[in-house]
């Protein structure tokens, strides 16, 4: 894969995010957790991954944002920005291992006693970013029990997975009260095809 150059410079990944997450929105039955998942994730996210020990990882922060960005926090303490083409690759990988039944996400819980993170594929999947960037799994991967439960494990705390939930539960409602004033508003619109005032002439004139 090709990679970019380390950001390790520009500090820890809290000062990446400050540096990058311009345009920020905000910060902090199966069926209708699924629903709940789908509606707050159909939108962009800032995600922090960290590897927690070689070659396995856990979600550290994320937020709702303009565009998606993942950082990627390594154990000698380098950060970077993983690039599209990275993470189509790995999408891409991580979908034919939940094809083949073999990925991490779509097991049992029970399967995964004594395993700490999980590959950086089935993280970015189980992050905020997932939806946004696999949606085309569809049924395989979001409608999957176990990948519910197995994406909560996924996040560094239960604070984390906490605080994500809420911003993009906040960020949703926003977004939901902001479509609401748009094109059909609450605004009246007078005149036009349709409009309140009577035209005089014209084809329906009277």
């Amino acid at each position: 894969m090709k990679y970019i150059t380390s950001l390790s410079s520009l500090g820890s990944a809290v000062g990446i995010g400050a540096a990058l997450a311009v345009g920020i929105t905000g910060c902090g039955g199966q069926t209708g957790q699924q629903n709940e998942t789908t509606q707050q994730q159909k939108q962009p996210a800032f995600v922090v991954i960290e590897e927690i020990s070689q070659g396995r990882y856990k979600i550290a922060e994320e937020f709702p944002a303009k565009e998606t960005r993942i950082i990627l926090k390594k154990l000698d303490g380098t950060e970077r920005v993983l690039t599209q083409e990275e993470l189509d690759y790995l999408v891409k990988k991580e979908a034919a291992k939940i094809e083949q039944g073999t990925s991490e996400l779509t097991k049992p819980q029970e399967a995964q006693v004594g395993r700490q993170g999980m590959g950086l594929g089935e993280t970015i999947l189980a992050s905020a970013a997932g939806y946004m960037l696999g949606a085309w799994i569809g049924s395989k991967l979001f409608g999957n029990p176990a990948y519910q439960n197995n994406r909560k494990a996924g996040y560094k705390s239960p604070s984390t997975y906490s605080r994500s939930k809420s911003s993009f539960k906040k960020s949703a409602v926003k977004r939901t009260a902001a479509k609401k004033g748009g094109f059909f508003g609450s605004k009246k619109r007078s005149g036009g095809f349709f409009g309140g005032s009577r035209r005089s002439g014209g084809f329906f004139g009277g």
